[in-house]
């Protein structure tokens, strides 16, 4: 057997995937340590309850409530704790203390990322975070390393499984969304409070992520708009699925281009995806992310989103980087935000847009929608018209379902303003961006 040189890892939390990377680290260790080119040893695990049931038996004796004496003595601290404190001292310590740090905590990267980033860098560390934005899907070194000779122009991820299994269960089996998600939260998809899945926090803390590595800046959480997927029905299901689109809520980052220069738009929302669409075929609690680069092309990425064992596989990888580079030695490689390009807000972006109006059913009405529509410099792509209801000697009330050509964002939310204002219009039903053109 190969004598290879010990590191010491330290492993805060013991959660649903803290556990697994535990049980594989002990069950692997020699394959690693062939991988690596050294041996891994598992020094402890902090936690705040010992006794907290867990899904895999670990030897008792490695568990600890204080997490300080771990980090301290550690090479490589594996920081699965998830939220801002103590996570965020915790790495702190242990880039002081020069050991490298695995995460997957992407709420503290997406708050803080910065000033970890430049912790590390002060001292020559490096933090290994590839589980953070996409689970198990490698797109963390993708985007960093093997991208970084390109120009990333867009990205579209559907990042969050928990919308994903929603949304494609009310598109294929015409389920409510109350009742879709109840039970994700039954099969643990979705939390006991769901709201940082379903309101997209979750997945604009990722889109953060993403775009500052594909952008070479740094994009602070507050500067990502965002929506979730509480106002998706049945009936704006079937709008879609009948126009042949399917609502996926996606992440995008995008490098926009105009006579002032270059900047960037983050923004997550639902938004309607071309059935023909790559991202479209994403079923279930999968994630996707979709990259579009100007020398590479498109590219696809695809897998798991979530997931102990899942997002084990990619904590795993990180650590066995991380190895390596002790082994080599050496300075940490520190994060490429130089190009600060500036971020603008989400009525600067262009694109198009799916109109659904319900309006009061007699003549004239078509053309009064279609004349504020022209005055807000939002242009008609197509119209489809149908009777909600007849008026039995009363004006009845008609659907409208309206595709736009591309339009600013600031011209489209005003002109939808100025159409629920009309005398006309009864209610303006929804408002879903077209993208994946």
């Amino acid at each position: 057997m190969t004598d290879y040189r010990r590191l010491r890892v330290a492993l805060l939390g013991a959660g649903a995937v803290g556990s697994q990377v535990a049980s594989l680290l002990l069950r692997h260790g020699p394959e690693l340590a062939d991988r690596a080119g050294a041996t891994l040893e598992l020094v402890g695990i902090a936690v705040r309850d010992v006794d907290a049931p867990r899904d895999v038996d670990l030897p008792r004796e490695l568990f600890t409530t204080d997490a300080e004496p771990l980090i301290v003595g550690a090479d490589i601290v594996i920081e699965l704790m998830g939220g801002i404190e103590p996570a965020r001292a915790y790495v702190h310590q242990a880039i002081n203390s020069g050991a490298d740090v695995v995460t997957a905590n992407k709420a503290l990267l997406a708050t803080h990322g910065p000033e970890i980033f430049d912790a590390a860098d002060q001292v020559g560390a490096q933090v290994y975070y590839e589980a953070a934005a996409a689970g198990a899907i490698p797109i963390i070194r993708p985007l960093r390393d093997s991208l970084a000779g390109d120009r990333v122009q867009r990205i579209m991820g559907i990042v969050n499984g928990t919308t994903n299994y929603i949304l494609d269960r009310m598109d294929t089996e015409g389920a409510d969304f109350a009742d879709v998600l109840a039970d994700a939260q039954r099969l643990g998809y979705a939390e006991a409070d769901p709201t940082a899945d379903v309101e997209g926090y979750d997945a604009a803390q990722k889109a953060a992520i993403l775009a500052s590595l594909a952008f070479h800046t740094t994009v602070p959480l507050e500067a990502v708009h965002r929506e979730g997927i509480t106002s998706i029905d049945k009936a704006m299901m079937d709008a879609a699925r009948h126009a042949g689109y399917v609502i996926k809520l996606l992440a995008v980052c995008e490098r926009l281009t105009d006579d002032a220069g270059e900047s960037i738009s983050v923004r997550v929302y639902p938004a309607l995806i071309d059935r023909a669409h790559p991202l479209a075929s994403v079923h279930g609690a999968n994630n996707a992310v979709f990259v579009q680069a100007e020398a590479a092309g498109n590219l696809m990425f695809y897998g798991a989103g979530a997931g102990g064992v899942q997002t084990a596989s990619a904590v795993l990888g990180d650590v066995v980087s991380a190895a390596r580079r002790h082994i080599a030695g050496g300075v940490g490689v520190g994060e490429s935000t130089r190009a600060n390009l500036p971020i603008v807000e989400v009525g600067r972006v262009t694109t198009r847009y799916q109109i659904t109006l319900e309006v009061d059913d007699e003549p004239g009405v078509l053309a009064t929608v279609a004349g504020i529509l022209s005055e807000g410099r939002v242009s008609i792509a197509t119209v489809e018209q149908t009777v909600v209801h007849e008026g039995n000697g009363e004006p009845g009330v008609a659907r409208l379902v309206i595709g736009t050509h591309k339009a600013l964002e600031q011209d489209l939310s005003e002109t939808v303003d100025r159409l629920a204002a009309s005398g006309v219009v009864e209610r303006v039903v929804s408002v879903l961006r077209v993208e994946g053109d």
